[in-house]
C-alpha cells in the first residue's frame, strides 16, 4: 500500500503530494499513472514495455513505480516537506539521506 507524503519545490514554492511503497494505481492503470503525472516520456516507455511483455511489466513495475517517482522528483530538485516523523519513514523507505538540521 503507498503511504503518501507531501513534497515541496523549493525554488517555486510548489507543492505536490509524493509517495512510496507499493502502487496499486500502477498495479490497475499502468502506463496512465505517469502520463497523468505529467511525465510523457516515461509514459511512452512504460506505454512501449506493457505492449512488449503484454501486462507484465504492469505487475513488476507496481512495486517499483513510486520510488522511481520519488527518486525523478528529487533529482529535479524536490525535496520532503511533510512533518518530521513522515520524512523520515519516506526517507528511510526511499533509501534516502536527510539533510541534517542545525541547532540554534
Amino acid at each position: 500500500m503507498a503511504t503518501a507524503v507531501i513534497i515541496k519545490h523549493p525554488n517555486s514554492g510548489m507543492i505536490k503530494i509524493g509517495y512510496y511503497g507499493f502502487s496499486w494505481t500502477y498495479l490497475f492503470f499502468g502506463w496512465f499513472v505517469p502520463l497523468f503525472r505529467g511525465e510523457l516520456g516515461v509514459a511512452a516507455l512504460h506505454m512501449l514495455f506493457s505492449i512488449i511483455t503484454l501486462g507484465l511489466w504492469q505487475i513488476i513495475v507496481a512495486f517499483l513505480y513510486n520510488r522511481q517517482y520519488m527518486t525523478r522528483m528529487f533529482m529535479n530538485g524536490w525535496v520532503l516537506a511533510d512533518s518530521e516523523g513522515n520524512n523520515e519513514m519516506a526517507a528511510q523507505r526511499l533509501g534516502v539521506v536527510l539533510p541534517k538540521r542545525g541547532r540554534k
